[in-house]
């Protein structure tokens, strides 16, 4: 298979917190990235916007991104509501006319669209909805207690646009890297575009949420013994507990990583929503799971990227003495303490059956 090469679309949006699909990919894909599309910062790299990515390039048009020879386009945004921004819609169709498939993580689906439909067809040039469920999703029904072995993890976190897919892939890396069998269950576009599979359960009617949850954990454990569930939303936002808690109960953790990030103390975008302190919070989700199967939070994962160093660390040592649990900050330091974590835990069960 022909390697992906996107040029990604991310006008007015490319920067730490406001491109997520774009990020993740240029954090663990960057082989596939030919360049971001963003008008007001051409010129610049994913490097001095990012803080990672090197020299990737930042254009300032759609022909001087085709120049970077792509041979797909990217949507790396994704909005509340999910929703393409109009002006971008001339360059979807120039991406067909230059036969150039678009992989679209947006809530809107493009390839339902009739006049992007039609040009997809007419250029043999596909679109590809990462968003889109599978239409024969079950109710979840707690196969994943029954019939699933290996340990299964999941990250939640204190809010939305938090790092729990950042914290999970992290996870993953380091405990490859120590030879443990483990497996990636992507529940969001970027997920899915990164390991090459999953199911985007924000896009899943209510009711099969836990059932999408129940199918990635049952597709992933028979090659693992070690589970990652990516988590979505949190049990504390007016607008996407609902997911949080279909994840919850469908994919049936042993245990949660927590993630959270220090400098933030409201719920994004919900000023009247305080986060309470992380101890609340951890009782909370082992509260929620108790009457299932008791789950415990094992570790904690900080995002401190807008703290300075001497902060960062401070944030660090004040979590582990508040919760008496390890915490780091995987990115920007070590995913080291929160494999332990996971590694002990896993043992224990291990040696418990």
């Amino acid at each position: 298979m022909t390697q992906l090469r996107f040029l990604v679309l991310a006008d007015e949006k490319f920067g730490p917190m406001s491109s997520k699909t774009a990020n993740g990919c240029i954090r663990y894909t960057p082989e596939q990235v030919v360049a971001v599309l963003d008008t007001t910062q051409a010129g610049r790299t994913a490097q001095q916007v990012l803080g990672f990515g090197g020299d990737i390039p930042v254009v300032g048009t759609f022909e001087d991104g085709l120049a970077c020879s792509p041979n797909a386009v990217l949507i790396g945004i994704a909005p509340t509501g999910g929703q393409l921004p109009p002006h971008w819609r001339d360059w979807i169709r120039k991406a067909l006319e230059n036969r150039l498939p678009i992989w679209n993580g947006l809530h809107s689906f493009l390839g339902d669209e009739p006049d992007l439909a039609d040009l997809s067809q007419k250029f043999a040039t596909p679109i590809h909805d990462l968003r889109k469920p599978p239409h024969d999703l079950p109710v979840s029904s707690g196969r994943v207690v029954r019939e699933v072995e290996a340990t299964v993890v999941l990250t939640v976190g204190s809010d939305c646009n938090i790092g729990k897919m950042t914290a999970s892939l992290q996870l993953r890396d380091e405990l490859r890297r120590r030879g443990e069998r483990v497996a990636f269950a992507g529940t969001g576009q970027t997920g899915i575009l990164i390991e090459g599979w999953g199911i985007a359960v924000d896009a899943v009617v209510a009711d099969f949420i836990g059932g999408a949850a129940e199918r990635l954990v049952l597709e992933a454990a028979p090659n693992a013994d070690i589970v990652l569930v990516e988590g979505q939303g949190s049990l504390i936002h007016p607008g996407y507990s609902g997911v949080t808690y279909g994840l919850i109960h469908g994919s049936m953790p042993h245990a949660f990583v927590f993630c959270h990030q220090p400098s933030r103390t409201h719920v994004d975008k919900n000023p009247w929503v305080p986060i309470p302190p992380l101890r609340e919070l951890i009782a909370l989700h082992e509260n929620v799971m108790q009457h299932l199967r008791p789950a415990p939070v094992i570790a904690i994962a900080l995002n401190t990227y807008d703290l300075s160093d001497a902060d960062a660390r401070d944030a660090i040592a004040r979590t582990a003495d508040e919760t008496g649990l390890p915490t780091s900050d995987p990115v920007r330091y070590d995913s080291a303490p929160i494999a332990d974590a996971v590694l002990a835990f896993h043992e224990a069960r291990r040696s418990a059956r």
